[in-house]
C-alpha cells in the first residue's frame, strides 16, 4: 500500500525557472507549486508582463483564478475590457475567451491557480 497524502512543500522564490510564454510577447511563467511537488488538486503559477507585453486571445480548457500581485494592465474577458491592478481578483471561466496587454510602463505581474492536469490552450483569429 503506497502513501498518498501529500506531504508539506516549501519551495523557495530561488528555486522558480521562469520561462518565456509561447505566443504571448513580454511573458513570463513561473510554476510555483504543481503536481511535481506533491500537489494533488491545483498547481499555482506566477506570471509576469513586462511594459509593452501582450497576449493574444486564446481559451483554456481549464479555469483560471487569478491574483493581481503588481502593476496594472488589461485583460480582455469575454467581450469586456479590464483594468486590474495590485490587490484585485479575476476568475476566467474554462472556455473562455481572454487575452492581456499591459501598456504601463511598469511590470505586471499575478498568481495564477489552476487544476492540475492537462491543459489545451488555443488561440483564437480576431
Amino acid at each position: 500500500m503506497s502513501d498518498s497524502t501529500p506531504h508539506p512543500v516549501v519551495k523557495r522564490a530561488s528555486d522558480v525557472e521562469y520561462e518565456t510564454v509561447d505566443a504571448a510577447e513580454g511573458m513570463q511563467k513561473g510554476v510555483l507549486i504543481d503536481d511535481s511537488d506533491g500537489a494533488p488538486q491545483f498547481a499555482i503559477r506566477r506570471f509576469t508582463l513586462a511594459p509593452g507585453a501582450s497576449v493574444p486571445k486564446h481559451t483554456n480548457e481549464v479555469e483560471h483564478e487569478q491574483y493581481v500581485l503588481a502593476g496594472e494592465y488589461t485583460v480582455g474577458i469575454g467581450e469586456e475590457e479590464y483594468t486590474v491592478a495590485a490587490g484585485d481578483s479575476l476568475l476566467i471561466p474554462a472556455g473562455t475567451v481572454h487575452w492581456y496587454r499591459n501598456e504601463s510602463e511598469l511590470e505586471g505581474a499575478f498568481l495564477c491557480a489552476v487544476p492540475n492536469g492537462d491543459d489545451s490552450i488555443d488561440l483564437v483569429e480576431g
